[in-house]
């Protein structure tokens, strides 16, 4: 496959522009976030990850609202809630939909082996995982009950 991750770039939530070819070198993890959601805790140790392993690894948050309705506010209370609640300071993207007939092609590419060239996967809820490596190409897919050290590890 000659399509890597870094072919992508997204509106930032909070505006200007997550353009994935600024983090060659470094390992990916992207990830389908939610603020209502079981598993929203998770945002800690996204967090930790990020400041943790920031020569190494970028993590990435896709907001999406399609499971449960858990990411139902609009880009500034999402913002608002990351900060304030898990002092989020990692890239997130404009709210995404990242499965079905309307997902966003970086999904398209995350969850078909005939975009990424590795597997097939379905996100299944909130926070599933996706870890790209340091080439910008697909490595794996981890469920929501992954935790984001385990994805990268």
């Amino acid at each position: 496959m000659s399509k890597t991750i870094y072919d992508f770039k997204l509106s930032g939530l909070s505006g200007g522009t997550v353009d994935f070819a600024d983090f060659v070198g470094k390992k990916i993890l992207v990830v389908n976030v939610a603020s209502a959601c079981g598993y929203t805790s998770q945002y800690a140790q996204l967090q930790e990850l990020a400041e943790e392993m920031k020569d190494s690894v970028v993590v990435v948050g896709c907001p999406c609202n399609q499971f449960g309705g858990q990411e139902s506010g609009s880009a500034e209370e999402i913002q608002q809630f990351c900060q304030v609640n898990f002092g989020v300071t990692f890239p997130l993207t404009e709210k995404l939909e990242v499965k079905g007939a309307n997902a966003h092609p970086l999904y398209q590419w995350l969850t078909q082996k005939s975009e990424n060239g590795v597997a097939d996967s379905n996100v299944s809820w909130n926070f599933n995982k996706y870890l790209i490596n340091e080439k910008g190409e697909f490595v794996s897919h981890f469920a929501s009950g992954v935790s984001p050290f385990e994805a990268v590890d």
